[in-house]
């Protein structure tokens, strides 16, 4: 069997007396698309704080390609090849479409402080090496006519994408969605499972995604697990889960009357 890319051994964590995620193991194989659901407060972004270095976790393992990522900076691990994008769009709002995504590839330039300072040696090729690959990023996702606007510009729609862009920019392995389709109409959730689908097969890429909107879940993913209260529920496929009665019940609740009844 292939190895895991992402591999999560009884990660738990702990705020003061709240334990947020409780014996969490996962394991996500390269190319997966999987899901991470639950109701509000189930720990889900707290899972993916710890896989970034955003927390580091009271208990437990994260590996990635191999290789231990607690205790590790939130820098290191994106270097790395882990990306991600936030469940509040966290664009730069007043740099430019263009400038958002060169942010991004800054951490692969190959010149020293000094270069930049002086704007000599190794600095204008970089420069002129990152500016393409931002505007080649941003004409695979359809923005590149949108270069020069102010992210702040951009409806809200495009926004998401800018934000995926700039992630994509880092050259992941492992992207992490975190509910890329909230505020999102009907219509636009359809023409993001699209994206998504795509985004994966042209980059490649192993995608972890939280969501709410079901339907997109449900219809992308190949495998789920689901959290209530930072413990792990259930796991499976998207028919599984769907059909599981503590998924149900975490989520639409249980009418005790029904449950007396059947009970009887």
């Amino acid at each position: 069997m292939t190895a895991p890319l992402l591999e999560i051994r009884g990660l738990t964590h702990w705020f003061g007396g709240l334990c947020a995620v409780s014996d969490l193991s996962l394991a996500i194989a390269p190319g997966e698309l999987v899901g991470l659901i639950g109701p509000n407060g189930a720990g889900k972004t707290t899972v993916f704080n710890l896989i970034t270095g955003v927390y580091r976790a009271s208990r437990g393992s994260i590996r990635f390609a191999g290789e231990e990522l607690v205790g590790s900076a939130p820098h290191a691990i994106a270097r790395r090849g882990v990306a991600r994008t936030f469940q509040n769009i966290r664009l730069f709002r007043d740099l430019t479409v263009l400038d958002n995504v060169r942010t991004a590839l800054d951490g692969h330039a190959r010149y020293g402080a000094f270069e930049a300072l002086g704007r000599f040696g190794q600095f204008g090729r970089e420069e002129r090496r990152t500016i393409a690959e931002a505007q080649e990023i941003l004409a695979l996702l359809k923005l590149d006519h949108l270069a020069g606007e102010a992210a702040c510009n951009l409806p809200y729609g495009l926004q998401r994408r800018l934000e995926i862009a700039r992630a994509l920019a880092l050259r992941p392995r492992l992207l992490l969605l975190d509910e890329p389709a909230a505020g999102m109409n009907p219509n636009e959730i359809g023409l993001l499972m699209e994206f998504i689908a795509w985004v994966r097969t042209r980059f490649g890429l192993t995608i972890l995604l939280i969501e709410h909107q079901m339907r997109l879940v449900m219809g992308i993913c190949e495998r789920i697990t689901v959290l209530d209260f930072g413990a792990t529920i259930a796991a499976g496929t998207p028919a599984e889960v769907r059909a599981d009665p503590k998924v149900l019940e975490a989520y639409l609740g249980v009418d005790d009357h029904a449950t007396a009844a059947e009970g009887r």
